[in-house]
Parts: C-alpha cells; sequence; structure tokens
C-alpha cells in the first residue's frame, strides 16, 4: 500500500499539490494571454495520467470464460445490423409476421443501427420481410442524420405538434390543426405498401391507437414483438462483447487515475473534484481514440465516458438524493464508479475504497463490511455461469451476507441485466426464475451499508455469464492492496 506522500514524490503528479480550481484559475488566464504555449487544464490532467495504479491494473485472463480482446472498431458495421435485421425477420416468420415496426429507440438503435436522440418527437421505423432498407418516420431536425445512415424511404414531418404538411426549411410556413403522428406514420406505411396480416409493434398499443390500425388496415392483428427483442438482445454477440471490453480498457485507466489524483491530493480535495477531473481525463482518452470522422453524423455513435466519486456518509445509501460534495478524509469510505460505452455497448464499474486514520489502522466494522461485500462479489462471479437461476445465484450471496451477521445491511438485490439503457432484464434477484444463458450480462451489486454509522459498500462490474462461471469486463482491481489506502 503506498502513502500519499509516496505517490506525490513520483513524476510529474507532483504538479498538482496546489489545488483543482487554483489550476483552473491559472488556466483562465493562461488562455486570456497571447502566450498558447502554456499548459492547458487537458495537459495538466494528461500529465498527471499513467501513474502507480494504472500499473496495478490486472491481466485479462484467458481461457472459455474470459473476456474478449478489445475492438479494433468504434461501432457495429451497417453488415452486421442487416444481418441481425434477418435474423429477427426468421424469428418473426416463426409466428406468421412478415412486417415490424419500432417506436422504441433502444430498439431502433439494436436492430437498425440508427442512434438518435430521443425526445417528446415520435420516430418509427418499419420493414416488410421483402424490403432491403428501412422506411422511417422521423422529425425534420434529423433529417440529414437519418438519411446517411441505412436509408431507404421515409416521412418527414417538421416538429412536434405538427401541422400537417408544413415545412418551413422548404419555404411552408402556415398554421394549422395538430397532425397525429401515429395515424401520419401509418398512412405512410400503407402507402409504402404492409405484406401480410399480422403488424408486429414493439410494445402494447393503447385502444386508440388499436382503432387507427384498424382504420387504416382493416383485417390486420397486431402483435406485440418486444419481447423477441428483448430475448435478441439479452444474448451478447462477440462483436457487441468486444466493444464492451474496449469501453472498459478505457474505463479502467480512468479509475487508476482516480486512485492516483485522491492519493496525489489526500484531503486537500473533495470528492466532486475527482468526479470531474477524471471524467473529462478518461473522455479525453476515449474521444481522441476514435474515428469521429471531423464532427459527420454516424461517428463515434454511442461513446461516452463517466465518473462519480462519493466520500463520507453518502455512501451509506444505495441510490443518495443528495449531492457528493464531500471532503476527501481519514478514516472514511470512498466509492469511484462510473458508466462506460463504445458504439453502444459497455457498463458500469465501482470500486470501494477504505481509508487509514491518522494512526494508519482501518476501522473494523468498515472492514467486516468491506470484505463481505466483496467477496459477494466473487461468488456473484463465480456462480453465475449458464444453467444456473438468476435466483439462486441470489439466494447463494444473500444466504452468506445474512451468515455473516450483515442482514440488517441488506438494502437490495446482487444485480441486475446490462444492457445499452443500463437496467434489462433479466435480474440477479430472489424473484427471477430465468435460466442463465452464455453471454448474458449482469451488474455486480451486493452492495452493504450502514446509515447509523454513515458508511457503505457498492462494488459493480459487468459480469458476462460462461459456461463453468461468469467473467468479469474490468481489471480493475478489487484487492486490499489496491483499495485500502492511506493518506
Amino acid at each position: 500500500m503506498q502513502t500519499r506522500r509516496q505517490i506525490m514524490t513520483k513524476g510529474t503528479a507532483a504538479l498538482f499539490g496546489a489545488g483543482f480550481l487554483g489550476r483552473v484559475d491559472a488556466v483562465a488566464s493562461m488562455q486570456s494571454t497571447a502566450d498558447h504555449g502554456k499548459p492547458s487544464l487537458e495537459s495538466l490532467l494528461f500529465s498527471q495520467a499513467g501513474g502507480p495504479s494504472e500499473k496495478m491494473l490486472l491481466t485479462p485472463p484467458t481461457g472459455v470464460d474470459a473476456p474478449p480482446a478489445p475492438a479494433t472498431y468504434d461501432r457495429l458495421p451497417l453488415s452486421w445490423y442487416k444481418a441481425k435485421v434477418q435474423t429477427f425477420k426468421g424469428i418473426l416468420a416463426e409466428r406468421g409476421i412478415e412486417c415490424f415496426m419500432l417506436r422504441n429507440v433502444l430498439n431502433v438503435s439494436y436492430l437498425i443501427g440508427y442512434y438518435h436522440v430521443e425526445t417528446e418527437r415520435p420516430q418509427a421505423t418499419f420493414m416488410n420481410k421483402d424490403d432491403e432498407n428501412p422506411w422511417y418516420l422521423y422529425p425534420g431536425l434529423d433529417r440529414d442524420i437519418v438519411k446517411s445512415w441505412w436509408w431507404g424511404d421515409g416521412l418527414c414531418y417538421y416538429d412536434y405538434p405538427d401541422a400537417r404538411g408544413v415545412y418551413p426549411f422548404e419555404g411552408k410556413v402556415s398554421v394549422g390543426p395538430s397532425n397525429d403522428l401515429f395515424l401520419y406514420a401509418l398512412e405512410g406505411i400503407k402507402k409504402h405498401g404492409l405484406q401480410g396480416k399480422k403488424l408486429g409493434i414493439d410494445g402494447e398499443l393503447y385502444p386508440s391507437e388499436l382503432a387507427k390500425v384498424a382504420k387504416i388496415f382493416p383485417g390486420v392483428e397486431v402483435v406485440n414483438i418486444a419481447p423477441d427483442l428483448l430475448k435478441m438482445r439479452e444474448l451478447k454477440s462477440p462483436e457487441e462483447l468486444a466493444l464492451w471490453r474496449r469501453a472498459y480498457a478505457y474505463y479502467d485507466r480512468g479509475h487508476a487515475f482516480a486512485r492516483d489524483y485522491i492519493l496525489t491530493h489526500g484531503t486537500d480535495i473533495y470528492d466532486m473534484e475527482v468526479s470531474a477531473a477524471t471524467t473529462m481525463y478518461a473522455s479525453m482518452l476515449l474521444y481522441k481514440d476514435l474515428d469521429l470522422h471531423d464532427g459527420e453524423a454516424n461517428y463515434g455513435v454511442g461513446a461516452s465516458m463517466h465518473y462519480s466519486c462519493r466520500a463520507g456518509s453518502v455512501t451509506s445509501y444505495p441510490h443518495p438524493n443528495q449531492p457528493y460534495f464531500h471532503k476527501i478524509e481519514k478514516n472514511q469510505p470512498i466509492q469511484i464508479s462510473g458508466g462506460c460505452r463504445v458504439g453502444g455497448f459497455g457498463g458500469e464499474g465501482y470500486r470501494m475504497f477504505i481509508t487509514a486514520d491518522s494512526a494508519g489502522k482501518f476501522d473494523p466494522h468498515m472492514g467486516k463490511l468491506w470484505e463481505v461485500s466483496e467477496h459477494s462479489c466473487d461468488m456473484q462471479m463465480e456462480l453465475q455461469k449458464e444453467g444456473s437461476s438468476c435466483q439462486s445465484v441470489a439466494e447463494k450471496i444473500l444466504k452468506y451476507q445474512v451468515e455473516q451477521g450483515c442482514a440488517k445491511y441488506i438494502y437490495h438485490r446482487p444485480g441486475h441485466g446490462e444492457g445499452s439503457e443500463g437496467h434489462q432484464p433479466p435480474y440477479i434477484a430472489l424473484g427471477d426464475e430465468t435460466i442463465l444463458k452464455k453471454t448474458m450480462c449482469f451488474s455486480e451489486e451486493p452492495g452493504l451499508y450502514d446509515s447509523e454509522k454513515k458508511v457503505g459498500f457498492n462494488w459493480s462490474d459487468t459480469i458476462v455469464t460462461g459456461v463453468h462461471s461468469g467473467y468479469r469486463m474490468s481489471m480493475v482491481p478489487y484487492s486490499k492492496e489496491y483499495l485500502w489506502i492511506k493518506l
């Protein structure tokens, strides 16, 4: 275990002893001068990177239950989506469904690869079994993006609420009654052409919506295909997992940066500063490595990196409603958490630190909760293998925590399924009977919390279901050497 003083004596990390806000002020004053050779905030942060903590990152395991090599591509290629659509059409054909309409933004990005910002403006994608390219309903503000990806045809409306037939970008400006955009989409699909007598839609429709379908397509049955898509999304392909691993490769370096930052600045800083500095560093690391094609649409989609650091009593609440603004102190728990994605794929990663007191000792109660919760993480990884049930994994972890005398500190299930939306079924929970299948991904959160003593420990990673056990995507250690620190 290294002390703050040992870390500060190494390399350029010693440049950061003066405090983050003071450095920001200095950078701002530098930028107001004509001397552009002065260091930027980026250069200050990167000069601290690559310290001792990064050298402690684990080497990825090998074998059948091990993460893939990080992807060399930034997003899945169009060919992947076209193949996935063909697979989905085959699944629907078994139910006699010859066309589908997607309205959920997550389903559209997963199956079609069209990434867009979800707002109150409705969008939809439609395909027949014989269509080679998608048909879209889309708002005017996304007309350039949608046409620069996998484009077939579509129907544009100006904005929401929409006045039918009004397009200011074509010089047509007038007022009118509000356009029913669901009905508008159905009319557009009718003009495009609908195959078969069953329309698959990713969700249940309201009675009023069903009436509109019956009006435009009499005799056509509406079928909810959301469960079919969810089953596909739950099982990750090798290409998805490679992007997932690539996201964690950046995330791990950011986490190591955060650890060094805390060891360097110790009790001089707030947890919020660690969050901001780490998020900027790791985001720069990520975006500099992606081919963003000078900001063109559809490059770098689904890529993000963010971190949170929470110190002290706020760790004792599973989902705090208070700000993360607390001094880094001796004798306290610290969580460094975050999320990472490349090409829409990735997950979350949390690690729990304990800082020693002024005498260099670690609090026994914190140590107990740390050890039990950390071992629970290891249990989940070992138990999460194909053929086991979600509820059996949860039961064994929770029974162990109760046997260790930690029943009163249990607040929630050990984990949730991981997908592009974050939380995704199924769940590592006592009530989930789902049988695990290979490549299902889950968070790892068998946390323990004591709000009376103002300490809590919650972890996370992506655990991928394997043949003999699960495996983690992150290479950030779970060891006391890495996580029990002296400031």
